[in-house]
């Protein structure tokens, strides 16, 4: 099989673990077994997500050395890395093997490939993986290693243009995607809001960096701008809203006047004074993008304990009351507030079941949800829709069960809003319904489904587009029931039919 290419140009070992070229279809490729090979300079990199790109890559593996090839097969969801010296390589995948890695906020799995080089035939056909390798290598200079690009554990992160509140629980959810948090300061130095994070170990302290500087929480604000610390260690005497050492919780609150400490919250810092400035690599710069806070995944460890509330402008979270407790679910509030945004989350309040929270994408989703639904009428209430204080919803912890209360939506395939600048048409809830994806039904099929929650006005199929119709139920609320129970039903394979709202008349 020596000398033998696959497509995307890299050399075919004898039993390499990308399932290319052999015949395989996606589902057996998915099953297939991946054994651990022995050590090599290329580290395989599977289950990327579809968005992925290669600097998402290169970022992975840029803590632990220099690198001299790249190869993304974004078709298989895989990536490949090759370093200098095996070294680098074998500390990278030992790292991974006890740390989940992460790109994009999904985990990736890391392993060495059967391949010991990466050969490319058509190098336009990765010029821009080897721009990105090429760029990322100037922040590592000649002979740079795992060793001495990784001393600093402590990151200083500035916010810079801040349209929405920044949290403790905020930085914590998005720090810890890279690894073991021990402590966190937050403070407020020359009106710009900071925070100082000491990370477990060094080389989860430079990948946060790396991953996350020049990053926006929300789209187009709250930049994060990350530097090392010269501090060597964060002493931390309070847990409260301002700091907190996650190893040791027993610690006081503290009074009010240490909550409220502008400077420096209600910790104190060792070990260096108040020295603060940029270390070893330097930033990443333009290289970053938009990072979408309300797009991570459901294993994240979250310290805020949910509850219920109102208040804070600007949350992505939403309070629901005056709920039917025995017809409220999760899957049901998806379904109504995904009209007016992407739902993230929903959590029922496990002592107020007449409660719910819903975290959408962001805090202008959740302003439209809230604009639209407040004083709605479904199962034979009048709901109450407000802004929580909370940013963000707790998901149980592992291994804790909450009958099914908590729920989270976030890589849900149903969301209506999936690309930027979606175009959808939002209404109030209004008793006309506007159906698409019924080409394989018939009229009476559709009027025996709706006429489960309420009687039938009128109906028609779009002339025009046999995909679409519309149907008017008797009463507002019961087109809301309607349109909770169907939208999204299965009309066939791959197939489902949409709900909305609609202003057309009949």
């Amino acid at each position: 099989m020596d000398g033998e290419y696959y497509s995307s140009g890299v050399k075919r070992g004898n039993d390499d673990v990308m399932q290319v070229g052999n015949g395989m279809g996606d589902s057996d490729a998915k099953k297939a077994k991946f054994e651990s090979n022995g050590p090599s300079r290329v580290v395989h990199i599977r289950s990327l997500p579809s968005d992925a790109c290669d600097m998402d890559v290169v970022q992975l593996g840029l803590p632990f050395g220099k690198m001299s090839n790249i190869l993304m097969y974004k078709l298989k969801s895989q990536a490949f890395l090759e370093f200098v010296e095996e070294a680098n390589a074998v500390a990278m995948v030992n790292y991974y093997s006890t740390n989940t890695a992460y790109i994009r906020m999904k985990p990736v799995f890391v392993q060495f490939s059967n391949h010991k080089e990466l050969k490319t035939e058509n190098s336009s056909m990765n010029s821009t993986a080897q721009a990105a390798l090429q760029a990322a290598q100037g922040l590592l200079g000649p002979g740079a290693s795992i060793g001495s690009n990784c001393e600093h554990t402590i990151l200083r992160v500035i916010v810079d243009n801040v349209m929405y509140p920044v949290t403790l629980e905020v930085l914590h959810q998005l720090f810890s995607r890279y690894g073991k948090i021990s402590k966190i300061i937050t403070f407020t130095k020359n009106d710009t809001f900071q925070c100082l994070i000491q990370f477990a170990d060094p080389i989860s302290a430079t990948t946060a960096k790396e991953s996350l500087d020049s990053q926006n929480i929300y789209n187009g604000c709250n930049t994060l701008k990350i530097d090392y610390s010269r501090l060597t260690r964060l002493e931390v005497k309070y847990n409260n809203d301002k700091s907190r050492d996650f190893n040791n919780p027993d610690l006081p609150t503290g009074d009010r006047m240490d909550s409220m400490n502008g400077n420096l919250g209600a910790g104190v810092l060792g070990a260096g004074g108040m020295g603060m400035g940029m270390g070893g690599m330097g930033a990443m710069g333009g290289m970053g993008g938009n990072f979408n806070f309300g797009q991570m995944g459901n294993s994240m460890n979250m310290a805020n304990r949910m509850g219920a509330g109102q208040g804070a402008v600007g949350s992505p979270c939403i309070l629901v009351s005056n709920l039917d407790e025995q017809k409220a679910t999760p899957d049901a509030l998806f379904i109504l507030f995904g009209v007016y945004g992407n739902v993230h989350r929903v959590k029922i309040l496990f002592n107020k079941k007449d409660n719910a929270l819903v975290q959408m994408a962001d805090p202008t989703q959740a302003q439209q949800a809230i604009t639209y639904l407040d004083k709605a009428k479904i199962w034979g209430k009048q709901l109450r829709v407000a802004p929580s204080k909370h940013m963000l919803i707790q998901m149980p912890k592992d291994g804790q069960s909450d009958a099914g209360l908590t729920k989270d939506f976030v890589s849900s395939p149903h969301h209506r809003f999936k690309r930027s600048g979606s175009k959808n048409y939002i209404f109030p809830p209004t008793g006309v319904l506007h159906l698409y994806n019924v080409q394989n039904l018939e009229e009476e099929d559709i009027r025996s489904m709706f006429s489960q929650y309420g009687s039938i006005k009128a109906f028609k199929f779009f002339n025009n587009d046999r995909k679409m119709a519309l149907v008017e139920m008797s009463s507002v609320e019961e087109a809301t029931l309607a349109l909770v129970g169907l939208h999204n039903y299965q009309v066939g394979d791959s197939l489902h039919l949409r709900v909305s709202f609609s202003k057309s008349t009949i």
